[in-house]
């Protein structure tokens, strides 16, 4: 096999481990001297242990665009937050300054109808050829897994919430 193009994956499922995968992928591609965009469609309303890569690792970049669960807050901000951050995905992928873009949990925003599933689309449609693309969250649909070219799938089997254990400083958040 000699092919070699840019990837579009999707990381998956109602277990823990989405984001934390595209993370890990994400210091791999840095450690191959490629330059490595995060936007986070639903993070933005606290601070999470990742938010610190990209002040100590040059050429990998988180943006925290959202504004929480669409359980919390009012549903016209996420609406403008997920408007806004497509926005900024669409010019940071057309752009060709980035070897790979992470779209965190993208996947969630879509399946709380926060845009329709063709503007999810439109951005393979625009991908260069050789940017990886990634993105992540529950509820995949068919379509987005037909059109990628890797689909992993988290499946929960044991989890501490399930024992009454809070979320845990550098493993949740």
């Amino acid at each position: 096999m000699t092919k070699e193009k840019g990837l579009v994956m999707v990381f998956t499922g109602n277990g823990k481990g989405k984001t934390t995968a595209s993370l890990g992928m994400a210091v791999r591609a840095w450690g191959q001297g490629m330059k490595v965009l995060i936007l986070q469609f639903i993070k933005g309303d606290m601070f999470y242990g990742e938010l610190n890569i990209s002040e100590k690792l040059a050429g990998l970049e988180i943006r925290p665009l959202g504004k929480g669960f669409t359980n919390t807050g009012i549903l016209e901000e996420h609406l403008v937050a997920a408007k806004d951050a497509l926005c900024e995905a669409r010019r940071e992928i057309s752009g060709g300054n980035w070897d790979m873009i992470i779209l965190d949990e993208i996947i969630y925003a879509l399946d709380a109808k926060l845009f329709s599933p063709e503007a999810l689309m439109e951005l393979i449609d625009i991908k260069p050829e050789g940017m990886h693309l990634v993105f992540t969250g529950r509820n995949a649909n068919q379509t987005l897994i037909d059109r990628a070219d890797l689909v992993t799938e988290m499946k929960e089997i044991k989890h501490p919430f399930m024992q009454g254990i809070r979320a845990q400083k550098g493993v949740e958040f």
